[in-house]
């Protein structure tokens, strides 16, 4: 079955209209089919890998060194040994951390993957080979959490590719997008009205498309609760950082963002339809890093700090690792922080149980948490 049948056949199952995060869902992770789940190179340099989309550790080695500072803080102040890494891609992020965290006198007792795409595991594993000999029994795989986990937790573009729910204002009316067949089986948009709204009022009366995000705040509060449990049963702590593009609430939902942010990415080059060669690319939103900390917030969790990648990175110490490098090493980790570049678009937020809260030294200057 190709994986155009097997959305045809969940359009026809769900009574000839699917919700667009069921259909994005099945676009990115539907087993051996979808994006995320096929064995192919999506990551990396176009000219190098033949990949769709470059990420910060395969850019440049120096963003693991610096954020390893932050890691290293972080397991210091929650009293924790373990690492957890959501969404590890080819394991490049990984490796460059294990190594830092080494050469920092911080090294991990377990450091856990967490991936649902079998294809990347293997990709990981090759990756990580040499650190799985120079250090048996650190790495582990998981495809689901525990029960109780404690321990520093680490996304880097994982929140972004969580699938997300379309709403559009026609007219003066809601509807949710979702997607349909046409006569000829081609899949087509297809909005039904519906009680689904922005967390916040967005003013005029102007067609309106944008995305919410259910999915990703039920995994924060679900994380919330695994770090809240390992705190209780264990005395040590839990620490989250997420690194991801996105705005804060009112920029994301601003009057003149009018078509959202979803996008679509292949061989680098973005587009806006997602109902295209579904498979062949990666589909994603923009974080909304208010609900990122409300969501943790309600959940019991505190928000350590929130600001630009570039600002992150620099208080973690990238700027005097640039000048230690050779000039095409400054040139890459310069688009870390460029302003238009990585640096403003992205950004990072910071996450601690209660009773491990600590000033993390990757928001000591730029702390926007005031605009969340």
């Amino acid at each position: 079955m190709t994986l155009v049948q097997r959305i045809t056949q969940a359009i026809v199952s769900n009574g000839g209209w699917l919700p667009f995060d069921h259909y994005m869902h099945l676009a990115l992770y539907a087993p051996g089919l979808g994006y995320y789940a096929r064995d192919d190179r999506q990551f990396g340099l176009l000219d190098v890998s033949g990949g769709d989309f470059v990420t910060a550790p395969e850019l440049s080695p120096l963003f693991a060194r610096a954020l390893a500072v932050q890691v290293a803080d972080a397991l210091r102040a929650t009293g924790s040994d373990t690492v957890w890494e959501f969404g590890p891609g080819t394991g490049t992020l990984a490796r460059g951390l294990l190594t830092a965290l080494h050469d920092l006198g911080q090294p991990v007792a377990r450091y856990t993957l967490v991936d649902v795409s079998g294809a990347l595991r293997a990709r990981q594993q090759a990756t990580l080979a040499a650190c799985a000999d120079a250090a048996p029994g650190v790495m582990q795989w998981a495809d689901a959490l525990p029960e109780s986990m404690t321990g520093v937790v680490i996304g880097n573009e994982v929140l972004d590719a969580m699938p997300v729910k379309l709403i559009a204002r026609i007219g003066t009316v809601w509807h949710e997008r979702g997607v349909a067949l046409d006569a000829m089986g081609a899949f087509v948009w297809a909005d039904r009205p519906t009680a689904l709204r922005p967390p916040i009022a967005v003013p005029g009366e102007c067609d309106y498309v944008t995305e919410i995000h259910p999915q990703g705040r039920a995994f924060v509060t679900t994380l919330a609760e695994r770090l809240l449990a390992g705190e209780r049963a264990t005395g040590r702590g839990g620490a989250a950082f997420f690194i991801d593009y996105g705005f804060p609430e009112a920029e994301y939902w601003h009057p003149q963002r009018t078509m959202g942010t979803l996008a679509c990415h292949r061989a680098h080059r973005m587009d806006d339809n997602p109902l295209a060669a579904p498979g062949e690319k990666d589909i994603t939103a923009h974080v909304d890093f208010t609900g990122i900390a409300l969501t943790a917030q309600d959940a019991g969790l505190t928000v350590l700090g929130y600001c630009s990648q570039a600002r992150f990175l620099l208080n973690l110490g990238l700027a005097e690792r640039m000048a230690q490098s050779d000039l095409p090493a400054r040139a890459n980790a310069m688009k870390l922080i460029a302003e238009h570049e990585m640096g403003e678009l992205f950004k990072v937020i910071g996450l601690a149980t209660p009773d491990h809260v600590w000033a993390a030294q990757g928001f000591a200057h730029g702390d926007r948490s005031h605009r969340l």
